[in-house]
């Protein structure tokens, strides 16, 4: 027997078993979270005897005469505290890690009830965040500290119009642990499932025999291939992608699923899973996307190793290079890189009396799961209802079904709910990637520094699967040349089947890596010409009604050179000081269906919004809400919103590309102009059980249509970021200066740059995801996650120019804040000792880990 204090209660523990087990499944408390269980992330931070100490890490043997506290347990001064801080500073924003890093900021403050920024900085060393940058974080701990100090009077506003600094709806819930993401929910007869993965990355199926796990006590289910009813190839926009592989069938990759196992236990199902005996033949893996192009490569799908070729091509690009006063040319490469969401990806389905099926999951679109499950089991639409609960991060990472499915399938067999929650190893090895790719860029200007020509090569290992392949290389190669006006351009992407972990959407969509290559090309043009980094993307940066290089004619609410301009002291001021700019897509665009849906309900004299669209800590709820206010003059606290369900919510697309702001926006105003007018003749109370519809559709031309000046997406944001090192070459400062149209919420706005730029910091200097024969080399804790102590200042910087109609003129922001940070530290190395670094993770720098 065991005995602890647990939030000021005496526990008896009758078995050793891990705390983080013990505290979320037994105690059920969800603030607790478990985000890596290796001791790395610190989502699962408690106090133990008043120290921060990581759960995952003690068993209940080790704390036995021990004091526990998590944040259950915390005073209701400190809760209303905690959450006041960080609602106002904005440091929430998917809340995964947000319990936990109230933790360590208790154990500060009880010992240093004044601490310094850096203080805090030291202090949540041992908690991951990968949203926010840390900033509004070590803002929202300072906050705590004065408010616990002096004492509290929180200020609220009621009324939030377009503009203001409105705290996140859901931060306090997310603050405190009560937000329910997937994996905190418990329903009664709850199985658990395990999956068996592929032996290799590149095998031969000879057979899978189930029968000693399926005698295993505790286990209600073992399903392999055969027992899929429906469509088993699953896949955004080509099925190329197996539920199950089946015998006589190869795996393409290490995440490839086998078998799954339904339990009545976690570690039944585990057990089980070690069970099943795999018959296999192992086969050489293609690991190199050159060599897959190969005549003689083994094809590893049927229409061979080519998944797709983009092409843009305008002007003459060879004559103009051979005109122009000086040419760069210079190959690159960068890494597949792991999305690292604190959240493991989890899914709950559960059967319902009327034979229908409710899948609870946690990704960036419940339509896209509901067409994927619904395909799979082979039934109707209506048979399959999909909820989304709280995500705890994607940045492209959740678009994939990885966990729906196949607790959709055990549920359907055992007619009984089955969880299935990946442990975080299992997250690397399954879930998509950013592509890794090949790049070889060539770039002409004449004497003055005006870029007359670029051409591009670039090669995208889309690994096993196709996934978001295709459009990921679409928008690498329509972006590459950057913001500019350059008239020439000659670009070839071609993105190719290995045996690698699948690449996928990743924030910046493609356009963070041939980003890399432009801007770098760029810094040596400038050298060769004279002048400064600055100088030479003024001269040649996109103006309003001046033509892009994909052809579209930019539009008047353009800002690239104000975005310059308002980083060029920043720029000036320091001899190791870097620059690069980037535009970036609002909207999936390019002649495709893409529209944002919203209805508002009036009940019980609340307006409730209902959208299908996803949040994903981008605080999406909180702008639809300061839309609504704005159109109707409503306050806040009339407003709610439920979250997304195939069942009431309009399909408003997938929280990708940037688009939710702009599409998702624009349809709640619609909506709400509805509102308004009936609120004319009516009072809100009146107008009980009432519906207003809302719609956007935004409409463009294809890839490839004859226009000589198409328009490719609805809005481009623009920005242009600085990177500043100290003489020995450590990061100091970033100034991130953005065009974000409107910023619906200056506080969300900021929060996403600083959450971009940090990470944009790591995949420029720490991050990398190494494979050995196609398999993963890394846990969470080695993958190079910037930690709060390493971040410099960052500055973010919002441009304001845009005054369209659509959504009160807001583009989007979240995936463009990471793409130039890459090349601008590029840059302020190349200024510090000369070298041009065409790798990333940026060699030879004091980040540097090999």
């Amino acid at each position: 027997m065991y005995n602890f204090v647990l939030n000021g209660q005496q526990v008896d523990v009758g078995h050793d078993i891990n705390l983080l087990e013990y505290l979320r499944d037994y105690a059920r408390l969800t603030s607790v979270k478990n985000g890596c269980a290796e001791g790395a992330c610190g989502a699962c931070m408690v106090l133990l005897d008043g120290k921060a100490t990581r759960a995952c890490v003690l068993t209940t043997a080790k704390i036995s005469g021990k004091t526990v506290l998590t944040v259950e347990g915390l005073s209701k001064q400190e809760k209303d505290i905690y959450s006041w801080a960080f609602a106002t500073a904005g440091a929430v924003q998917c809340g995964f890690c947000i319990p936990g890093m109230v933790i360590s900021a208790k154990a500060l403050l009880e010992k240093n009830p004044d601490p310094t920024c850096d203080e805090v900085k030291r202090a949540l060393h041992g908690n991951i965040c990968r949203c926010t940058g840390y900033v509004k974080i070590e803002q929202a701990v300072l906050k705590a500290a004065k408010a616990l100090r002096e004492g509290f009077t929180p200020s609220g506003n009621s009324t939030y119009k377009v503009g203001d600094r409105m705290p996140r709806v859901d931060a306090k819930a997310k603050t405190l642990g009560t937000a329910e993401y997937v994996d905190d929910m418990i329903v009664d007869g709850m199985l658990y499932a395990a999956i068996l993965r592929a032996p290799s990355a590149r095998a031969f199926i000879k057979k899978i025999d189930t029968a000693a796990a399926q005698a295993l006590p505790g286990v209600e289910a073992v399903i392999t291939a055969k027992d899929i009813p429906g469509r088993r190839n699953q896949g955004h926009i080509i099925p190329d992608w197996p539920a199950f592989i089946a015998e006589g069938e190869e795996t393409r990759y290490i995440g490839d699923a086998l078998a799954a196992v339904a339990a009545t236990s976690k570690k039944i199902a585990k057990e089980a899973i070690k069970l099943i005996q795999v018959d296999y033949e192992e086969l050489t893996p293609l690991l190199v996307p050159r060599q897959a192009l190969a005549d003689d490569a083994p094809q590893l799908h049927p229409k061979g190793n080519l998944l797709a070729r983009t092409v843009l091509k305008r002007g003459n690009v060879e004559e103009a290079i051979d005109k122009a006063k000086y040419v760069v040319t210079q190959r690159y490469t960068t890494p597949a890189t792991e999305h690292a969401f604190l959240e493991p990806e989890s899914a709950l389905a559960v059967p319902n009396i009327d034979g229908t099926l409710t899948v609870y999951t946690a990704s960036q679109n419940v339509y896209d799961d509901h067409h994927g499950i619904v395909s799979l089991l082979g039934v109707e639409e209506n048979e399959v209802r999909i909820i989304s609960k709280m995500v705890g991060g994607g940045f492209g990472g959740k678009e994939d079904l990885s966990v729906q499915h196949h607790a959709a399938l055990l549920a359907w067999h055992t007619n009984k709910p089955v969880k299935n929650t990946l442990n975080r190893q299992e997250s690397i090895n399954v879930h998509p990637k950013r592509h890794a790719m090949e790049m070889e860029f060539t770039t002409a200007c004449d004497e003055n520094g005006i870029i007359t020509a670029m051409k591009a090569e670039l090669i995208a290992d889309t690994g096993a699967y196709a996934s978001l392949g295709g459009p990921v290389l679409q928008r690498a190669c329509t972006h590459a040349a950057g913001p500019y006006q350059i008239p020439n351009v000659d670009i070839v992407g071609l993105g190719v089947y290995t045996n690698n972990p699948p690449g996928g959407a990743f924030r910046g969509f493609g356009v963070t890596q041939s980003c890399f290559p432009m801007e770098n090309n760029i810094n040596m043009l400038a050298e060769k010409v004279g002048i400064s980094q600055w100088e030479i993307r003024w001269r040649n940066a996109i103006e309003p009604g001046k033509v892009l290089p994909n052809g579209q004619i930019a539009d008047q609410g353009t800002a690239l050179k104000e975005t310059l301009l308002a980083v060029k002291e920043a720029f000036e001021s320091s001899p190791y000081a870097g620059l690069a700019c980037a535009m970036k897509n609002a909207g999936i665009g390019v002649g495709l269906p893409d529209i944002g849906r919203v209805k508002l309900k009036i009940e019980n004299g609340t307006v409730v919004i209902l959208t299908g669209a996803a949040c994903i800590g981008q605080g999406l709820v909180t702008v639809m809400t300061q839309i609504l206010c704005e159109t109707t003059g409503l306050e806040s606290s009339q407003i709610m919103a439920v979250e997304p369900d195939t069942y009431l919510t309009p399909d408003s697309g997938t929280t990708t590309a940037s688009r939710q702001t702009v599409f998702t926006g624009e349809a709640t105003r619609q909506a709400a102009l509805k509102l308004q007018e009936a609120l004319a003749t009516a009072s809100l109370s009146e107008l009980e059980g009432c519906e207003f519809y809302g719609e956007y559709s935004g409409v463009t031309d294809p890839m490839g249509c004859d226009k000589p000046n198409p328009v490719s997406h609805v809005a481009y944001g623009y920005a242009s970021q600085v990177v500043i090192l100290d003489d020995a070459g450590r990061l100091v400062k970033v100034v991130a200066a953005h065009d974000v149209g409107k910023a619906i919420n200056p506080l969300g706005v900021e929060g996403q740059i600083e959450g971009g730029v940090v990470m944009g910091l790591g995949y420029a200097l720490t991050e990398n995801l190494p494979l050995k024969a196609g398999i993963p080399q890394v846990k969470f804790g080695t993958l190079g996650l910037l930690r709060a102590s390493s971040i410099p200042d960052i500055e973010s910087i919002i441009v304001e120019k845009n005054q369209a109609e659509l959504a009160y003129g807001a583009k989007g922001v979240g995936e463009i804040t990471s793409v130039p940070t890459a090349p601008a530290v590029a840059g302020a190395y190349l200024r510090l000792d000369g070298k041009v670094r065409p790798e990333l993770p940026l060699a030879h720098t004091p980040y540097s880990r090999k």
